[in-house]
């Protein structure tokens, strides 16, 4: 008996120590995949030969008076193409400076050049403006985009006509100086990401006489300063003349704080209700929900398909016999 139970207690010792060493030696959980892992730019964001450059003018500075004490800093994307006699189109894009960045996720100034060349987007004007910041505040960077240290959550995230105003009252004059802009808003594009991209929402809806082309990448449509009410809204006002392209992830921030879920601060699933509130709205809206979390590797991605889309009813001449319509854009003055 007693030998029995020697060995049936050395046997549970073994076992405790076999199961202390596999525990020891475990590998870890697999690590989920990078969600934005499969998004990656194509060559329509890319540089191309013989696809004549745009020229990026700037930074400007834009003094503001909307915001007491605080300035713009923009620059302005100048197609080969553009003919100062011909009113050009015009896209605006929140957080310029993300968009702009030569090595960042966007890179809107190479698909503007393509896209234009190729007749699939009329000639225009691009602006990449940065969040308003006083002048001892630092510029926004691809780190940094100035939520702390600018007045972006302000201007970006309230729903008031009051970054409208900046767009609308200081940019556009000032943009008239330089450069033929059609007066046209069926011309007139703006977009953003996260925070920018609700402010172009709020750009269009407030001022739908002056925009009417909406662009919005895992646009921030959350309780940030009440913008999960938009779906709303849009449901109980009248219908505007907006054309909206929604893009978002199912990785984007869900909403989850301490173990408890706040519905108005998920991101996904505001810009899916944002989405069907248009749709049963009956507005011309389009939308692509990818694996992504909240960044631009996914809007990065499919750029220029949502300007393609966004601006699909450019002028086009059908005549077989037109070969300028059927040939490249080449740049203003017929210089290759």
């Amino acid at each position: 008996m007693r030998t029995a139970l020697t060995w049936a207690i050395g046997l549970g010792l073994a076992g405790a120590a076999v199961l202390s060493l596999t525990r020891a030696t475990a590998q870890p959980p697999a690590p989920r995949p990078n969600p934005d892992s499969q998004y990656r730019l194509g060559p329509d964001s890319l540089p191309q030969d013989g696809v004549p450059k745009g020229e990026i003018k700037g930074p400007f500075t834009l003094p503001c008076e909307v915001y007491p004490g605080t300035q713009h800093t923009y620059w302005v994307y100048v197609p080969a193409q553009y003919d100062p006699k011909v009113p050009a189109a015009l896209m605006v894009f929140q957080d310029g400076q993300a968009f702009k960045d030569e090595k960042g996720d966007m890179r809107a100034q190479n698909v503007m050049d393509n896209l234009i060349y190729r007749r699939e987007i009329p000639v225009m004007i691009g602006v990449f403006i940065n969040p308003g910041r006083k002048p001892d505040q630092p510029e926004p960077t691809p780190r940094d985009w100035g939520d702390r240290n600018t007045n972006r959550p302000t201007e970006y995230n309230s729903l008031d006509d009051k970054y409208a105003r900046v767009v609308t009252e200081e940019l556009l004059p000032a943009l008239a100086k330089d450069y033929d802009i059609s007066k046209d808003p069926e011309m007139r594009g703006i977009g953003g990401s996260s925070s920018g991209a609700i402010a172009a929402f709020t750009v269009a809806w407030e001022r739908p006489n002056q925009f009417r082309k909406v662009l919005s990448n895992v646009g921030s449509f959350v309780n940030l300063r009440g913008g999960h009410a938009y779906a709303d809204k849009v449901l109980e006002a009248e219908k505007k003349p907006l054309r909206v392209y929604l893009c978002d992830g199912r990785n984007d921030n869900r909403g989850v704080r301490a173990g408890k879920y706040d519905e108005k601060m998920d991101w996904f699933y505001q810009n899916v209700r944002l989405m069907k509130a248009l749709t049963k709205k009956g507005y011309d809206v389009n939308y692509a929900w990818g694996m992504n979390g909240h960044g631009q590797k996914f809007g990065g991605a499919i750029l220029p398909d949502m300007m393609r889309w966004l601006w699909r009813d450019g002028p086009v001449s059908t005549d077989p016999n037109d070969a300028e319509e059927r040939g490249f854009r080449q740049p203003a003055g017929g210089k290759k």
